[in-house]
């Protein structure tokens, strides 16, 4: 069975949309009809027409696809492809953080649970994180779960105060900073990108911080042919389909989000076939945690 024209078959027959991020295997990308980081699949599965969301990425971003738009059906082909850094942050724990501190707004990464949203003032993504904080009038910010991102943003911003939650993405947490020496000393004339999640001694080392959407503008724009890629490894797919007489390397012996890797054109046929791994969220939920995100959509602008 050709699997790819099955796929491709069947999203016509449902009326389906298939959504990628940046992470996924390159198989996944090249059937998508979108590929992006989690703001622009954000964006697009709420304003497309198909009536079927096919999510390619982890549960969280199928949850806020559902979470902006109820009325479609949202699958996620892989149940199990969690985010730990998102799972770092219960619910219960949030309400206390919140109790401490009486007079902060909640800023939360869109890397988090639904319930967690639910809690929040507002969501952000590593793409819109300054511009929505620069256009909060608060000075006092409660921000969860990327305590790294949370660093990152708040130093741009001296003058507010930040309460930082402690979570970490565990693949940007891999990266050593000898395993970007290494390559520097081989190739001298190398641009260092490197993604807000990873810990501060590593964003020391960056010719240039940010989203991958971000990364991968500034490869498509900068002049440079060398490049170390200091975020999930899957990115690289689409530079070097952008960017062909580039070179792009990885710091280290991998980058690789093991959950992100969890989808196979097997499953997303399977999940088109039987239209299984609904997306189903508590109503009273998904109606608080939609504000968050469409203040999110609002403060980005």
């Amino acid at each position: 069975m050709d699997l790819i024209n099955e796929i491709l078959k069947l999203k016509q027959e449902k009326n389906a949309i298939i959504l990628a991020h940046y992470y996924q295997r390159p198989e996944i990308q090249d059937i998508a009809d979108a590929v992006g980081d989690s703001y622009n699949l954000s964006r697009v599965a709420q304003e497309c027409k198909e009536k079927v969301v096919v999510f390619c990425g982890v549960k969280f971003m199928a949850e806020s696809a559902k979470i902006l738009s109820p009325e479609k059906i949202v699958l996620l082909p892989v149940m199990d492809a969690g985010c730990p850094m998102a799972e770092m942050a219960e619910a219960q724990e949030v309400l206390k953080m919140k109790q401490e501190h009486p007079n902060a707004l909640v800023v939360t990464y869109i890397n988090s649970t639904t319930e967690v949203k639910a809690l929040t003032d507002v969501c952000v993504t590593s793409s819109s994180a300054m511009k929505i904080i620069s256009n909060i009038p608060n000075d006092e910010i409660i921000f969860l779960p990327d305590k790294n991102l949370g660093e990152y943003i708040a130093e741009q911003f001296p003058n507010k105060k930040f309460y930082l939650w402690d979570g970490f993405c565990i693949t940007h947490r891999k990266v050593k900073k000898e395993n970007i020496l290494y390559i520097k000393d081989i190739k001298r004339d190398v641009k260092v990108l490197v993604h807000p999640e990873c810990e501060a001694e590593i964003r020391a080392m960056a010719d240039f911080i940010g989203s991958t959407g971000d990364i991968i503008k500034y490869a498509d724009e900068c002049i440079k042919t060398e490049y170390i890629v200091v975020t999930e490894q899957g990115v690289i797919h689409q530079m070097k389909k952008r960017n062909p007489h580039k070179n792009f390397y990885v710091p280290g012996t991998s980058m690789t989000c093991f959950n992100m890797k969890k989808t196979t054109l097997q499953d997303v046929y399977e999940c088109l076939v039987d239209m299984k791994n609904e997306i189903i969220i508590d109503e009273d939920i998904r109606i608080k945690a939609y504000t968050a995100l469409m203040n999110m959509h609002k403060l980005a602008r």
